[in-house]
């Protein structure tokens, strides 16, 4: 397996940062507001700013065409804001609690690596199948453990 170049893991730090911005964005309105709401505002502004750069790109005609396979698409591949969507209702409402905003990141990571394991492991949405490594059962050892440290230290 060939290692991941530099650019890629600034890039997965800038979106750790930005979902943990997010989050906390989302929690403060959820706060003055119900997690629903805050929910439906960030999708709707995140609906709105892609359909803003859609129109920039397509009238500076830089906007690419995707060639659309012949065969359909799978019914769960059109539910994938769904997921989305509750993970900023869930992080609303978990923020706002006892766990505050570096329990829920914790444990948001907890399970993103448990059901990317799975994920892999059982080749769920067509992934290749895939054993875990020891390597990344050793990691996900120690974020587990690292949650619980935060989690456990905060009460």
């Amino acid at each position: 397996m060939q290692r991941p170049i530099d650019w890629t893991i600034f890039l997965a730090l800038v979106a750790g940062i930005v979902l943990a911005v997010m989050t906390n964005w989302n929690s403060q309105l959820a706060r003055h507001s119900s997690p629903l709401f805050a929910s439906w505002t960030a999708h709707g502004i995140g609906t709105l700013a892609s359909m803003a750069l859609v129109l920039i790109l397509s009238l500076r005609g830089k906007a690419t065409t995707v060639s659309v396979p012949h065969q359909r698409w799978p019914l769960w591949a059109y539910f994938g804001g769904v997921p989305g969507a509750f993970t900023v209702l869930l992080a609303a409402i978990t923020v706002n609690s006892a766990l505050g905003l570096a329990g829920t990141l914790a444990l948001l990571l907890v399970g993103q690596m448990a059901f990317g394991v799975c994920a892999d492991y059982f080749g769920l949405f067509r992934l290749p199948r895939r054993q875990p490594q020891l390597r990344e059962t050793i990691g996900f050892v120690l974020v587990l453990i690292g949650s619980m440290v935060i989690i456990v230290a905060r009460s």
